[in-house]
C-alpha cells in the first residue's frame, strides 16, 4: 500500500467514525427489543416422540396490481431498473408443522424476494402472532428464495444510491400477505405422515469463486395427509435464483417453475422452496452465459426449474420420520464493519436492527441463528441469516497457500461437525439477510476504499463478495453462536 492509498484509507476511516458518532439515537435498538418477536423454541431437545405429525400449507400472492402505473424496482442485479412487466407472481408460501408433543408448532415461510431484514421479518411475526388465529407456537421462521427478479425488499436497488428502492405500501402488503399465509397454514393443518428423501444433483450447479464446493443434494420432505387430500412438498436446494439475468420482468425465477412442476405432476399437491448455502457464488451451471446474455435466459430458467421439480418428484429413498421436532433460536450480534452498509442504514436505505457496542464509534447488527432436528436424529437443519459460504458448513476451505490471506482457518468446528444427525443441510437467508458470510482466510478488502471497491488478490482473483458482507468476523460469530446453541439444548 503506497502513501496515497494510506491517506485515502485513513480518510475513509475518519469519515466513518465521524458518521457513526452522529447517528441519532432513534436509529439504534437493543438485543432485547430486536428479539421481541423471536420465539425461542425448545429449551432442551428430547428424543421422545409426539403423538403424530400435523402439517398445513398456506400461500398468498403479493405481486402489485399497479406495476404499470407506479414505479417499482427489480432487485438483484442493476439498480434503477424499474419493473416493466410480470412473468410470474411473487408468493409467500408457509408450512405449519407440529409433532404434537404439546410444546407448540413451527412455521416455515418462504418469500419470493432477494432478501429481508430481520426488522421486516419481525413485523410479519408480529402480525401473525397478534392475529389471534394461531395456536401455541414455538418457532416462526421466514426465509427468502433469493430471486434476482423480485421487487426490491431491501432498499439497495432504487433510483439513487442514497435513496431506498423499497415502496412502503408494497412492503406493508407483503408483510400482511405473509402473515395471512402463515395463519392459513395453521388453519389448513391435517394429521398425516412425514417423509424425508434426497437425491444427488448431477452437473446442474456451478461455483464461480474458489474453493469450488457446494451441497450437491436436493432434499425433499413430503407430508402425506391421512385423508389423501394432497401432499405437501418442501424442497431445499442451493443455487442463486438469478437465471433471468438482468431483466425488467418480475419473477420468482427457477423456484416458481420447480414448484409448478411438482404441483402439476402430483395431484392436489402444494410445494414450497427453501434455498441453501449459496454464498461464494453458488449458481446454475450456465450462469456465466446468463451473465453475458449469450443464452435464452427465460427458457433456461424455466427448464432449470422444471428439471429440479422432476428430480424432486423422482426421489424414492424416503425415510419416514418419527414425530419428533426440536428447534432452538438465538439472538446474535455481529460487528457492523461495512462502512457502506452502516451509511445505508443511516440514510434509511436499509433498516436492519443496529446498536452500539462498548467500543466507542462501533456499530453492531442484531440478528439470529437457529438449529432444528427432525425425527430420531434423522435430519439436522441450520437456519442461517445470510448467504453462507459452503466451506463454513462442510470444512472444505482453501489451503494456506491458495487463500487470499495465505492463512489457515482457525475455526474449531464447522457446522457439519456439530451434529451427529444422519442427513443435514442449510436453509440460507433465513430470518435476516446479512449478505455474504465468508471464510476468514479468504476475506480480502480493497486497501484504498474498503467495502466500496472490490479487492484483487495476488492470484488475480477478485473479491466482490466482501463488499456485500457485514465484515470478516461474521462467519466465526455464527459458527460460535450455533455451537453454543447446540450445547445449551443437550
Amino acid at each position: 500500500m503506497n502513501f496515497r492509498d494510506s491517506i485515502t484509507k485513513s480518510a475513509v476511516t475518519a469519515l466513518t467514525n465521524l458518521l457513526i458518532s452522529t447517528i441519532p439515537k432513534k436509529h439504534f435498538t437493543t438485543q432485547e427489543n430486536s428479539d421481541k418477536f423471536m420465539l425461542r423454541g425448545n429449551e432442551k431437545f428430547s428424543s421422545a416422540p409426539g403423538k403424530k405429525w400435523t402439517c398445513g400449507f398456506g400461500k398468498e400472492s403479493y405481486t402489485p396490481a399497479d406495476y404499470n402505473n407506479k414505479t417499482y424496482y427489480i432487485a438483484g442485479y442493476d439498480s434503477n431498473n424499474p419493473v416493466k412487466g410480470v412473468l410470474d407472481d411473487l408468493y409467500a408460501r408457509a408450512v405449519y408443522l407440529d409433532d404434537n408433543r404439546g410444546d407448540g408448532g413451527v412455521i416455515f415461510c418462504a418469500l419470493d424476494c432477494v432478501g429481508m431484514s430481520r426488522k421486516d421479518i419481525n413485523d410479519i411475526r408480529k402480525y401473525a402472532l397478534e392475529s389471534g388465529s394461531l395456536g401455541k407456537m414455538k418457532s416462526i421462521n421466514i426465509s427468502s428464495t433469493h430471486t434476482h427478479a423480485g421487487i426490491d425488499t431491501q432498499g439497495l436497488w432504487g433510483e439513487k444510491i442514497y435513496k431506498s428502492g423499497k415502496d412502503n405500501a408494497f412492503m406493508e402488503n407483503l408483510k400482511r400477505k405473509a402473515a395471512q399465509a402463515i395463519v392459513s397454514a395453521y388453519k389448513n393443518r391435517k394429521d398425516g405422515s412425514f417423509f424425508m428423501g434426497y437425491t444427488p444433483i448431477d452437473d446442474m450447479q456451478a461455483d464461480v469463486r474458489t474453493p469450488e464446493t457446494y451441497d450437491k443434494n436436493l432434499t425433499r420432505f413430503r407430508f402425506s395427509p391421512n385423508d389423501n387430500s394432497g401432499d405437501i412438498y418442501i424442497v431445499n436446494f442451493a443455487s442463486h435464483a438469478e437465471l433471468l439475468g438482468t431483466t425488467s420482468l418480475v419473477s420468482a425465477d427457477f423456484p416458481a417453475y420447480l414448484i409448478k412442476e411438482i404441483e402439476e405432476k402430483a395431484p392436489n399437491s402444494n410445494a414450497v422452496f427453501f434455498n441453501g448455502a449459496v454464498g461464494g457464488m453458488i449458481s446454475a451451471k450456465e450462469i456465466k452465459k446468463v451473465y453475458r446474455d449469450s443464452i435464452d435466459c427465460e427458457a433456461y430458467m424455466k427448464g432449470f426449474g422444471k428439471q429440479l421439480g422432476t428430480l424432486a418428484l423422482s426421489i424414492a429413498n424416503e425415510t419416514e420420520l418419527q414425530p419428533i421436532l426440536n428447534i432452538k433460536s438465538k439472538g446474535i450480534m455481529v460487528p457492523g464493519d461495512n462502512t457502506v452498509l452502516i451509511l445505508a442504514r443511516y440514510l434509511k436505505v436499509l433498516n436492519n436492527d443496529i446498536g452500539r457496542t462498548k467500543k466507542r464509534n462501533k456499530v453492531c447488527i442484531f440478528s439470529e441463528v437457529a438449529y432444528m432436528e427432525l425425527g430420531n436424529k434423522d435430519v439436522a437443519v441450520f437456519l442461517i441469516p445470510g448467504e453462507l459460504f459452503p466451506e463454513l458448513y462442510n470444512g472444505e476451505f482453501l489451503t494456506e497457500k491458495d487463500s487470499a490471506n495465505h492463512r489457515k482457518v482457525t475455526y474449531k468446528k464447522v457446522l457439519a461437525d456439530m451434529t451427529d444427525c444422519r442427513h443435514k443441510f442449510v436453509i440460507g437467508l433465513c430470518n435476516d439477510e446479512l449478505g455474504y458470510i465468508l471464510a476468514e482466510n479468504d476475506f480480502l478488502l480493497n486497501e484504498t476504499l474498503p467495502y466500496i471497491n472490490k479487492a484483487t488478490d495476488d492470484m488475480d482473483r477478485d473479491h466482490y463478495e466482501e463488499t456485500n458482507s457485514t465484515g470478516p468476523e461474521t462467519g466465526a460469530i455464527i459458527l460460535s453462536e450455533i455451537e453454543s446453541l447446540l450445547k445449551s439444548v443437550q
